[in-house]
């Protein structure tokens, strides 16, 4: 599956008072009329993966677990990706990335560099931070203040660093 020119990954224009799984429906209901196939099995398996949640939750998903869904999708994608090109499967690892770019389009932008580390020490020095021991606090402050714009894993490391140069 390759992502064409003429293939828009960007979700629809957001109309402001519309959560996330309803977007996704708004774009599936898109993607079919304008004929991408690609993207709208994509859409699709995003919906199913969020009606899945859902079931097995026995309750309907607000947009902060609906964006926890989709994050897991992209790692999920991410791992996929990188196992394919290990394995010098070129067909599928194309296939798993442009899933990851349709994705992605749905996701916030995400916090990296020197903006991240603002972040880190702001919290650092707010919750008074000054060992590994403080670390699960310190986790926990970034996950709250910045749910779905940190890859978690690589703000871990950068955490770490911090507090063992402290």
């Amino acid at each position: 599956m390759r992502v064409s020119a003429a293939v828009s990954t960007e979700p629809s224009l957001k109309i402001p008072s519309m959560g996330l799984k309803e977007q996704l429906q708004q774009d599936m209901k898109a993607a079919l009329k304008a004929g991408e196939k690609d993207r709208l099995g994509v859409v699709r398996m995003a919906l199913a993966a969020v009606k899945q949640v859902e079931i097995d939750t026995q309750k309907p998903l607000d947009d902060g677990a609906v964006l926890a869904t989709l994050q897991k999708m992209v790692k999920q994608r991410r791992d996929s990706h990188s196992q394919f090109t290990a394995a010098g499967r070129n067909d599928l690892a194309d296939k798993e990335q442009a899933e990851i770019a349709f994705l992605t389009a749905y996701l916030p932008t995400q916090l990296e560099g020197q903006a991240l580390d603002e972040l880190i020490d702001t919290i650092i020095t707010d919750l008074g931070a000054n060992s590994p021991a403080d670390m699960g606090k310190v986790m926990g402050a970034l996950k709250a203040k910045a749910a779905g714009q940190v890859d978690m894993g690589a703000a871990s490391a950068r955490v770490k660093a911090r507090l063992l140069a402290s």
